[in-house]
């Protein structure tokens, strides 16, 4: 898909005033990481997912999916808080291995100076700071909500809702940025207007989980924006 294709598609949406982020898969390229670690926790009791499984559980957090996932195959409310434990521990092991995704660090800085700007996500304090601290950019976002301010998983809109409050704005005045199916669903359940990037998933997908534009990189989008 090309820019002047998305642009045709865009001719129907006013321009932003604020952009709200996702995280995991949208700036920082963690999901692998976040699903290896999971594999692994999961590998101590013999459990096994098909990844058909993690597909459907992308950007929700860890404590909706295990509870869900790891309940149907008859684990105790102990066994579940363990493996959650497990997971997370694992997991800051590896995360050394994170990478940024590409041009998320420019992008962000780009748009700092032209758009209010927020981040809206379902990871932890604590994994949403080490993931700023990675971007390398400060603190740029008006409004952060992670999943202590967020009680409500996607594709429940609240995580975009508290940070439209933050802001004092509404769904027409933002653009949210997803690279997920229930991101993509939450962003149309906040009533804004939804931009998938293609870290995650391919385009088909994105567009059926209600995305209004698809791009494939941040280049992309800026152009985008720019040509607004």
């Amino acid at each position: 898909m090309t820019t002047n294709s998305i642009s045709v598609k865009l001719k129907s949406f006013q321009p932003p005033v604020a952009l709200i982020f996702d995280m995991d898969g949208v700036l920082i390229d963690s999901e692998p990481l976040h699903k290896r670690a999971k594999e692994l926790a999961f590998g101590e009791v013999g459990i096994v997912l098909p990844e058909s499984v993690y597909d459907s559980y992308k950007g929700r957090p860890d404590a909706t999916m295990l509870p869900e996932v790891l309940g149907e195959r008859g684990l105790s409310t102990d066994q579940i808080a363990d493996l959650l434990h497990r997971k997370h521990k694992i997991f800051e092991k590896i995360e050394h291995e994170m990478r940024l995704v590409p041009g998320a660090s420019e992008f962000v800085l780009w748009a700092k100076s032209r758009y209010r700007i927020a981040l809206a996500t379902s990871a932890t304090a604590r994994n949403r700071a080490a993931a700023l601290k990675l971007l390398g950019v400060g603190n740029p976002f008006e409004a952060v909500v992670d999943s202590g301010r967020s009680h409500r998983p996607k594709p429940d809109p609240d995580v975009f809702q508290v940070a439209m409050r933050d802001m004092n704005l509404g769904p027409a005045d933002c653009w949210i940025i997803e690279d997920s199916i229930n991101g993509l669903r939450a962003a149309k359940a906040a009533g804004c207007v939804a931009v998938g990037i293609t870290t995650t998933f391919d385009v088909s997908t994105l567009a059926s989980a209600g995305a209004d534009i698809v791009v494939h990189s941040f280049v992309e989008l800026q152009e985008l924006l720019e040509s607004q």
